[in-house]
């Protein structure tokens, strides 16, 4: 049976939060292409994810939390800058994580941090109220950057026909703004939020930063130099070479926006990045009634399609479909996502997951549906027959003319 994606063949779920084998990890995405293999959740002898090992490393002593908050007390005491410059900067939409990074390092840690946007593909009305209310009530400067409206539609479109990942010429352009904005205003310091192993990618528990040019990476992911080695031209962008868009008459400095800055750089003007996770324990909820209470945040008014939550990845219209079309290739939806995150902190039990995963995971995002379908120019049934190229044989099985997993959690 074949099994796309360099997925793992055998579907299994995690013992412990119910998450699956088939969850994909981060990846080097310039050089992803229809082709390409994931990495996935690695779990241990007993059946149980890396995530969740990480977790109980919050909670069992391995971590020594009050020593980590003295390690961001005296970074903090190192960068923090007296003659009214910024001395370190914080990237996101206004969301609970963001607000909740920056505000704590103003107010409670006394940096004085610069906020920075990469606008949605298409705002939702809740996502910009929670923009201006971060910035007006929580109190910020922020710079919003919106790209060019035509060329990050063309990406979006090629990454949703070439992917399946609508979302990807947003997550290049807001992974690299930040420091690109840290270069050009002379910020020494750049503030990410949770540890990427809180997600499962395999890293130390003492991981604090991403590595910078020249250092060793297991995951490149996380590296600050993902184009060591490749050439502009065979760079790829939605699946598709930057060479080729280049011939398509598409001008280059329209591409530069979603490509990293040269970490050289940022070695030069001795720029640091450090996840607030690693210093302060992380935990979603917990950030989220912080925000609300210090930034305005609001969640929705009713959960969100696909899962049961209503305070995660409100502010785009396209997020329903970026969580559906992960459903679509792994198996793996919002609500396993969502659940499972809870679980590891100890919110909700596993058979609780299962309940919800039963009731919400895999439901399609219909709300904003006509707004991404116009966003990418294609019709809802050509959307549907590409969802359907992108099944994994092994994950997927018709029956009745209905698609279902061939394993759930439950099973």
């Amino acid at each position: 049976m074949e099994v796309k994606f360099g997925l793992p063949k055998d579907i299994k779920y995690c013992k412990k939060c119910n998450m699956s084998n088939q969850q994909p990890m981060s990846s080097n995405e310039y050089k992803h292409g229809n082709s390409s293999k994931k990495e996935t959740m690695s779990f241990n002898d007993d059946g149980v994810c890396y995530a969740c090992d990480f977790n109980e490393f919050k909670d069992d002593g391995t971590i020594d939390w009050e020593a980590r908050e003295h390690e961001l007390i005296e970074l903090c005491n190192k960068y923090r800058k007296t003659d009214g410059s910024y001395d370190c900067i914080v990237g996101g939409s206004g969301g609970k994580d963001s607000a909740f990074q920056s505000h704590i390092l103003k107010y409670k840690y006394n940096m004085n941090p610069l906020t920075v946007t990469w606008a949605p593909h298409l705002y939702t009305d809740i996502g910009w109220q929670n923009h201006q209310s971060w910035v007006h009530e929580g109190g910020f400067d922020n710079y919003l950057f919106t790209p060019n409206g035509k060329i990050h539609r063309e990406l979006t479109r090629q990454a949703t026909l070439n992917l399946l990942h609508p979302f990807q010429p947003f997550i290049l352009g807001q992974k690299t703004f930040v420091a690109k904005m840290a270069h050009r205003f002379n910020i020494p310091l750049i503030f990410y939020g949770e540890s990427p192993a809180e997600y499962g990618e395999k890293m130390s528990v003492d991981t604090k930063k991403y590595s910078n040019v020249g250092e060793k990476v297991k995951n490149e992911g996380y590296s600050l130099d993902p184009l060591s080695g490749i050439d502009q031209r065979d760079v790829l962008l939605g699946g598709k070479k930057v060479g080729e868009y280049l011939e398509d008459g598409v001008p280059l400095v329209e591409l530069k926006n979603y490509m990293p800055v040269n970490p050289n750089y940022l070695k030069k003007k001795k720029i640091d990045f450090f996840y607030l996770g690693y210093f302060l324990r992380w935990v979603p909820q917990e950030a989220y009634y912080y925000a609300v209470e210090n930034t305005g945040f609001k969640a929705n008014p009713v959960r969100t399609e696909g899962t049961y939550s209503k305070y995660n990845s409100l502010d785009d219209k396209i997020d329903g479909m970026f969580y559906y079309t992960r459903y679509i290739k792994f198996g793996v939806g919002r609500t396993m996502m969502d659940s499972a995150q809870e679980i590891r902190n100890k919110h909700i039990t596993k058979e609780e997951g299962i309940a919800l995963l039963k009731r919400f995971e895999g439901e399609y995002p219909a709300k904003y549906e006509k707004e991404f379908l116009d966003y990418i120019s294609m019709s809802k049934e050509e959307f549907s027959d590409l969802c359907d190229e992108f099944r994994s044989p092994h994950l997927w099985k018709k029956e009745n003319d209905i698609w279902k997993l061939r394993v759930q959690p439950w099973d």
